[in-house]
């Protein structure tokens, strides 16, 4: 955790620094985002993260190249889910990442999840960034970025992997109700950096095998969808689409909805890998094990982790119909351990990897969230400082 830097940056802290980090990033955004902003990034070795993306690139491939794990991912989703014109690999994936200190005093990282689905690239570059700022953490030896990117190819990167070489006035941000989600403010720098507008999915209109958006006023051809609607929320909205997935629409997908599914806690039980928790689908299970407070029961496909029961117990279980019960993950708990320090105390942090598949798996940015409560959601961190979204500092090596 780059102890030296670590206690530097808890001496000079102020809240004047912490008031103008809010500010940057709610100039870049046209808003303040509505999540808690950590107080801190955190520094790590180059060493570290490195090894943590190419952990993270492997169990990606551990899926890709298993054709058993994605026929059954495959059976497995919602058939209105599934269509034409699917990428033959995701263009977006995420592994995230809890880290727990051993025994020997060693961290190591264990899987907490892997999802085929877009993250904050926008919103998280500028986070990063504006952390170095407002604190005057402007070494040279201080990096954000993964893969061997830098300010400009990151940006040329993403930006390639969203567009598909179409004008960003063709391409748009799908959404339900992009204006009320929290992640507004990277749709807003999606915008700024890329061209590509936000709309609501129920904003689209079909004629024959096309599909248009209003524009300033004006009607404008959808080519390519840069994917963020959510499949389970809406389904729980009950939102009926102004298209069908399964229909043949002269359209690209920057994330077809489908790998949602095929690259998505429906893998871990495949994978192979120390950082990998046991993991079961729960209708291949005879019996639970006897200590269940050593286990999460998942439901496969809720996001923000929804509907996690932590110790299960056999009135949760029989609450689940028999034919349901393929759709849920019984895992071994990770018991993350505070390793980061703060002046309030020591600190979980999680670490998401983003990656671009454009022509190979790139990683190009972490993610991170700090929290102290039994998960690292929002809801399990309320009232508590020194918690939330974050950025990590990357120290080069020599």
């Amino acid at each position: 955790m780059i102890p030296a830097r670590r206690r530097a940056f808890n001496e000079a802290w102020t809240p004047a620094s912490y008031h103008r980090l809010l500010d940057l990033i709610g100039q870049a955004a046209g808003t303040r985002p509505e999540f808690p902003v950590c107080e801190t990034p955190c520094f790590f070795e180059r060493a570290f993260i490195d090894d943590l993306a190419a952990t993270g690139a492997e169990l990606i491939h551990q899926i890709d190249g298993n054709p058993a794990a994605i026929a059954a991912a495959a059976q497995s989703t919602p058939d209105r889910f599934t269509g034409p014109n699917e990428d033959p690999v995701p263009r977006f994936v995420q592994v995230d990442f809890g880290l727990v200190r051993d025994a020997d005093g060693t961290v190591t990282p264990k899987l907490v999840e892997l999802q085929a689905f877009p993250s904050l690239y926008g919103l998280q570059r500028t986070m990063g960034e504006a952390y170095r700022e407002a604190f005057g953490l402007t070494d040279p030896a201080l990096d954000i970025y993964l893969g061997g990117l830098d300010a400009n190819s990151y940006e040329a990167l993403v930006g390639n992997a969203i567009l598909g070489g179409h004008d960003p006035a063709e391409v748009v941000l799908m959404e339900i109700d992009p204006r009320h989600q929290k992640t507004w403010p990277d749709f807003a720098i999606t915008e700024r950096v890329w061209g590509v507008r936000a709309i609501d999915v129920g904003a689209v209109k079909r004629e024959g095998r096309h599909l248009y958006y209003d524009r300033d006023g004006r009607r404008v051809r959808i080519r390519r969808v840069y994917n963020r609607v959510i499949p389970d929320e809406l389904d729980r909205k009950h939102i009926d689409l102004p298209f069908d997935y399964r229909d043949d629409l002269d359209v690209e997908w920057a994330g077809h909805p489908a790998w949602y599914f095929r690259i998505s806690k429906f893998s871990i039980p495949w994978l192979q890998h120390d950082c990998v928790p046991k993991t079961w689908f729960l209708d291949d299970l005879d019996r639970l094990p006897d200590d269940r407070d050593r286990y999460v029961l998942k439901p496969l496909y809720s996001f923000a982790g929804g509907g996690i029961i932590f110790g299960p117990t056999d009135a949760d279980i029989a609450a689940i119909s028999p034919d349901d019960r393929g759709n849920y993950i019984l895992q071994e708990r990770i018991n993350f351990t505070p390793v980061i320090e703060t002046p309030a105390g020591a600190t979980q942090v999680e670490i998401r990897i983003m990656y671009v598949w454009a022509d190979e798996l790139r990683p190009v940015l972490p993610l991170l969230r700090l929290g102290r409560g039994k998960m690292m959601g929002v809801d399990h961190n309320k009232g508590l400082r020194w918690v939330g979204a974050s950025a990590a500092l990357i120290e080069r090596a020599e």
